[in-house]
């Protein structure tokens, strides 16, 4: 059964307990420790873990009072605020497939639904984990955050916020953030981590970049010495870490599945575009260490690799390049594993922050670009399932429309922001990406 079939099969099941209900908001969950912050998927914002709860039951770290409303909420027919973005896909015209069908279909089982159903507000250990012990990072990505990334933290330490239109907090003086070592919460996530692990299916390691925190590197050397056979590994990197580093994590994976000490091992990075405009987005991104490094493990081991394409106001003109890019790969590197693709790809689009939105962008002018992009998925047979999740994308912007206040708001924004982001970075955004010129200077004058 095909991904879009079995979401086809599913969905009308756990539609049965409410058209709202999402497995995920029980059973998936991402931890940031190093801010004591968690969510149930990357579209709600994140909350606070309650440290003091923690003591007495580290689950916590998912189970929290927040998550445990909005569960009762799902199960009564109500829509959380901070999943919006799946009720945008599903309110679309025309039959699209959310991020929770997709979630639903990936989770469901009989058991598991049913458990839910008949206590919703017990504790769950979940059966998918993303953890982040800490920001250390080397990139500093234009729409992350200083809590993600320590290098982002740095510059802004530095320089002081972004001046924005209105006081988006880009400041760090209301950040808390835990150093690894001597951080309660990654105390909890491993006094948590021999009950949970018994249970769980899919653990993720995200940052920061994660391939420069301890903890990350015990974790490992832990599944060596304390298997988990029945575990999927995952990590996220930006493949921007020294190529021997890359070396080292090919070894640690080879040698941890080779004896079966782990059922499944992925790894997961961010590109948006390809080019300068990739390396102009993702501060820190050097193409030529990256795609060495993507080359270390593509060659020496034999897993998959997915490609998180955040889709923002400065992929969409040069989109396409970074798709012939995946075509050349996809034939370089499937081999004698073209029965199953090793390089994958999403699309999720970005809400936040307004000025990287880009339904800022005139749609006479711009929606041309999506529409090749698009075209040139479906001419060179990329799997349904992509072409839709990039179709929803490209309806997502066709079908959207701001008042004009939001969009002057967000216009001024966009130029005052890279404005100073090419101050502070030594980039030139003009340069980089000469279509957006013309929407540069009408943005200048919106901001005046």
């Amino acid at each position: 059964m095909n991904e879009i079939s079995r979401i086809q099969k599913i969905i009308p099941i756990v539609n049965e307990v409410s058209p709202t209900f999402c497995l995920a908001k029980w059973h998936h969950t991402t931890i940031y420790l190093q801010s004591g912050q968690t969510h149930s998927c990357y579209h709600p914002r994140p909350h606070a873990i309650p440290l003091d709860l923690l003591a007495q039951d580290p689950s916590v770290l998912h189970n929290t009072p927040g998550k445990r409303q909005e569960r009762q909420m799902m199960v009564d027919g109500k829509r959380p605020n901070g999943c919006q973005y799946c009720w945008n896909i599903e309110d679309l015209p025309g039959d699209h497939v959310s991020d929770r069908h997709e979630r639903n279909a990936s989770i469901y089982i009989p058991e598991r639904l049913g458990a839910i159903v008949k206590d919703p507000l017990a504790p769950v250990n979940p059966e998918y984990i993303e953890i982040s012990f800490g920001n250390e990072c080397n990139f500093k990505c234009g729409y992350c955050h200083p809590k993600h990334s320590s290098a982002y933290y740095k510059e802004i330490k530095d320089f002081g916020p972004y001046t924005m239109v209105k006081n988006h907090r880009n400041d760090i003086d209301y950040l808390h953030l835990y150093e690894e070592e001597t951080n309660p919460y990654v105390d909890a996530w491993w006094a948590w981590w021999p009950e949970v692990s018994k249970t769980l299916n899919i653990l993720r390691i995200t940052g920061g970049e994660p391939l420069l925190q301890q903890s990350t590197w015990r974790l490992l050397d832990d599944l060596y010495i304390n298997p988990k056979p029945n575990l999927e590994l995952n990590i996220n990197s930006n493949l921007g870490i020294k190529p021997v580093m890359m070396e080292r994590l090919v070894t640690k994976v080879n040698a941890l599945l080779n004896e079966n000490k782990i059922k499944h091992f992925k790894l997961f990075t961010s590109i948006d575009t390809w080019g300068a405009p990739a390396e102009y987005i993702r501060t820190g991104l050097d193409l030529t260490v990256w795609e060495k490094n993507l080359d270390t493990y593509l060659t020496k081991t034999k897993q998959p690799i997915t490609f998180m394409c955040t889709f923002n106001i400065l992929t969409v003109t040069n989109f396409s390049s970074l798709l012939v890019k995946i075509k050349q790969w996809r034939k370089k590197y499937n081999g004698w594993f073209s029965r199953k693709q090793r390089i994958r790809f999403d699309t999720p689009y970005l809400k936040e922050p307004l000025q990287y939105d880009m339904n800022l962008l005139p749609k006479e002018q711009f929606m041309p670009y999506m529409e090749i992009s698009l075209e040139y998925m479906r001419r060179n047979k990329f799997s349904t399932l992509e072409c839709e999740k990039f179709s929803r994308v490209v309806e997502y912007m066709r079908n959207t429309n701001y008042d004009q206040n939001k969009i002057d708001e967000g216009r001024a924004d966009f130029y005052k922001w890279f404005t100073e982001y090419d101050r502070r970075r030594n980039t030139s955004f003009e340069n980089t990406f000469p279509e957006l010129a013309e929407f540069y200077h009408n943005c200048a004058k919106v901001s005046a």
